[in-house]
């Protein structure tokens, strides 16, 4: 068969572009599996630089001051004063301290020392008020879905102050202060000092005795002395 030069061409020049559309097809394929190192990188690990009991004090805990503040009823002698949220700039600082909360409480996912080194809580003598560094880690390791759970808890008590910050609802903070007290204690009770627990209920039995059981901290919203409230059915 006799071919000539300009079909040999042609034919030359199509298999080019069929070795070099290969050759991009291949190259584009291989790109997303030489990102995820690059991804990888970029991130890396989260590595702690305090302790829980540093991060509570430093950042969770002030974080929470701009919920707890935001809202209240003193009273000194005939004198009442309400605090509320009034300008922009105090919704922006419980924001602040919501963001705070939400974000920040998830660098307790984060493993990391409970306390600083040779600090052991106070865990020693007949009657210690709270669990050692070593306690919490084996109570922590055996049931960790627990301890995320309570996490989560915290988390959620942020978000809800973002929702009622979207809304301005001031009325709705005083239950934002009530689900944050009792994320915050339940907590405590659970994992820093449980044996708090019998003495919170026994004071909680004093103050019903004192007050009645159930007395009024703000519009329709109701606190159980100073153990966190129960879950309604």
């Amino acid at each position: 068969m006799i071919c000539s030069t300009g079909a040999f061409l042609i034919r030359a020049q199509l298999c080019s572009l069929l070795v070099l559309s290969v050759a991009c097809s291949t190259s584009n394929s291989a790109a997303p599996a030489a990102s995820k190192p690059a991804a990888a990188a970029l991130w890396g690990d989260m590595k702690p630089t305090v302790s829980v009991k540093e991060l509570m004090a430093d950042m969770i805990d002030p974080a929470s001051d701009y919920v707890f503040d935001s809202i209240g009823t003193i009273i000194i002698g005939k004198k009442t004063t309400e605090i509320q949220p009034r300008t922009e700039e105090d919704w922006a600082k419980i924001r602040a301290g919501a963001v705070m909360m939400a974000e920040g409480v998830y660098l307790l996912k984060v493993p990391r020392r409970f306390a600083p080194v040779g600090d052991e809580n106070n865990s020693t003598g007949p009657e210690p008020e709270e669990l050692s560094p070593a306690q919490i880690t084996t109570k922590v390791e055996k049931d960790p879905v627990l301890w995320n759970a309570k996490i989560e808890a915290l988390r959620n008590v942020g978000l809800e102050v973002l929702e009622i910050i979207k809304k301005k609802d001031t009325n709705a903070l005083w239950g934002a202060c009530e689900d944050l007290d009792a994320a915050c204690e339940n907590c405590h009770l659970e994992f820093w000092y449980p044996g708090e627990r019998a003495y919170l209920s026994k004071l909680d039995r004093h103050l019903d005795e004192l007050y009645g059981k159930e007395h009024k901290i703000g519009p329709g919203h109701t606190k159980f002395g100073m153990e966190p409230p129960k879950p309604t059915k």
